[in-house]
């Protein structure tokens, strides 16, 4: 099967409990866009598995996956579903969640993902994001996100290490979205940003053929 060199990506950037998945599975089902949520595909690791124990054994104290793991993991991810024809990389932009989450990572990502636009969703109120964490957590059963340590942990993590992952990426390329809006409002102030770049990828596939 043929497959571009690099993925054309949209990353969907931001401090944890953010919106970053909820937005990601929005825009899934807009035909066009494929999202991959980096913390979906660990959470479905098996528990019992080496990687599994290995995202176990970090997750639980907030801390991130080593980098080399995590991209094997998300590489071998992404190369399975456009097998099975779910990621259509001519066809579909590739939408990021939960990954880069350091430096080194997006040094990494540069070999497989073509990053068009960066998503930055941007929340002033820490405190809001915790208290959203922990509902999340009740609510889907996360032991990760369930014990106020680790998630203040987590946050820790997001500002010395993924943060500055925005500096990596041309200023031009990064849209700063409200993510204290209405899910709706903030969907529609991310597509503002993404319409003509999918129009473009879309009219682009169809001269191919």
């Amino acid at each position: 099967m043929s497959v571009p060199d690099r993925y054309k990506t949209i990353l969907l950037f931001g401090p944890p409990g953010v919106g970053k998945g909820t937005q990601g599975k929005i825009l899934a089902r807009i035909p066009g866009f494929f999202h991959s949520s980096t913390g979906d595909i660990f959470r479905n690791l098996d528990a019992s598995s080496e990687l599994g124990r290995i995202f176990f054994q970090y997750s639980s104290r907030g801390e991130l996956v080593p980098d080399d793991v995590t991209m094997r993991i998300w590489n071998q991810n992404v190369f399975a579903n456009t097998i099975l024809g779910l990621f259509k990389p001519y066809a579909d932009l590739l939408v990021l969640d939960g990954l880069p989450r350091s430096v080194n990572q997006a040094k990494v990502l540069y070999r497989y993902a073509d990053v068009l636009k960066v998503v930055h969703l941007v929340c002033k109120d820490k405190e809001s994001l915790f208290e959203r964490m922990r509902k999340r957590a009740m609510k889907e059963n996360r032991a990760d996100d369930a014990k106020p340590d680790v998630i203040r942990r987590r946050f820790e993590v997001y500002e010395n290490e993924t943060k500055p992952v925005l500096e990596f990426y041309p200023a031009e390329d990064v849209v700063e979205v409200d993510a204290m809006n209405s899910p709706a409002e903030v969907l529609h102030d991310i597509l503002g940003g993404l319409v003509k770049m999918q129009d473009a990828h879309f009219n682009k596939d169809e001269e191919a053929e």
